[in-house]
């Protein structure tokens, strides 16, 4: 039997997720190098060029991944086993997601997502697919813990976290995530978590600077959100877009760069940029075999099994829950 109950909003204070955007925005831009948490990229606007994204040539993370997802099923299946809720963090489309759900046969599935009306529209369309899977969309920040429905109190979990979103986050952000996930989803989980791979700088950089400007408009979509939640008078016009590799970081670091001097205020305070001074928007990190596994390890997971593209240009881990560090 269906039961999708609609949308349950679950630990979410829209009037605290405003404030967290004004408090980020001014903060960032008051550092020496300015900077914006990549988060504040995907509102519905954002989560749809997204989308889009995930569609051009240049970009091969989401084929790679994919591809690895529809053809690993049988594995999967083995190595996660039935009956599990499948909690996907930051679920978007949800775009990938049947192609998991057909291979493991959960007892449930949990999108969370921050962007209500993508994920409204995401978890009708899915149910609609999935006639006999109780589907229980919850609007939430999963950078924080989430409560999850009681239905899947008591169900073993798996966590979902496909297409590299991971690598946004430095280091010790991304642990702490990992760790929340952990907390969200309770002892005997499981984790599935996309991790991109170290590659040539020119397949990098193009992945993330497109020919035909889709991801340029993603990143100025940011000063765009900014002008119109926090009365800002950013020039858009006067913003580029860049991604670059920093081989010292091992990411491609999106930035929005200044074409000209240029004064704007935003909720009232005012800012300056020197023609070529930026703004740091977002990090992907890419991982080799023994970086994936440090960051997860930090973050409370043992990885347990990976798997790769044809082309090895992609990985997904499945790791397990470990005992806390802090436990005794």
């Amino acid at each position: 039997m269906t039961q999708d109950t609609g949308l349950k909003l679950v630990d979410l204070d829209e009037a605290g997720v405003d404030r967290a955007f004004r408090a980020d925005v001014l903060e960032g831009l008051r550092s020496p190098q300015k900077a914006i948490p990549a988060r504040w990229l995907y509102d519905d606007a954002g989560s749809q060029l997204y989308e889009d994204i995930t569609q051009i040539p240049e970009y091969y993370p989401a084929r790679a991944e994919t591809e690895i997802l529809k053809t690993q099923g049988e594995a999967f299946a083995k190595a996660i086993g039935p009956g599990r809720a499948v909690v996907e963090f930051g679920s978007g489309s949800s775009v990938k997601t049947p192609a998991l759900l057909r291979a493991i046969d959960p007892a449930a599935y949990v999108p969370l997502d921050i962007a209500g009306d993508f994920l409204r529209a995401a978890a009708a369309d899915l149910s609609a697919k999935f006639p006999g899977l109780p589907v229980y969309p919850v609007e939430a920040d999963f950078m924080r813990r989430v409560e999850l429905p009681q239905e899947v109190a008591r169900m073993p979990k798996l966590g979902f976290f496909p297409g590299g979103t991971l690598g946004n986050m430095v280091a010790r952000t991304a642990t702490d995530l990992l760790r929340t996930m952990r907390e969200t989803l309770g002892e005997g989980s499981m984790l599935l978590v996309g991790m991109d791979l170290i590659k040539d700088t020119a397949v990098l950089e193009a992945a993330y600077d497109d020919a035909g400007g889709v991801t340029a408009e993603f990143n100025l979509n940011l000063a765009r959100r900014i002008n119109r939640e926090l009365n800002g008078t950013m020039p858009v016009d006067k913003l580029e877009h860049s991604a670059r590799w920093n081989d010292a970081f091992a990411r491609v670091e999106m930035h929005l760069v200044a074409t000209e001097d240029i004064a704007f205020e935003i909720a009232g305070e005012r800012f300056t940029m020197q023609a070529g001074e930026t703004i740091h928007t977002e990090n992907s990190h890419k991982f080799d075999r023994r970086s994936a596994d440090k960051q997860l390890l930090a973050g409370e997971w043992t990885p347990v099994a990976r798997w790769l593209d044809s082309e090895e240009r992609f990985s997904v881990v499945l790791a397990e829950a470990s005992v806390p560090r802090s436990a005794p």
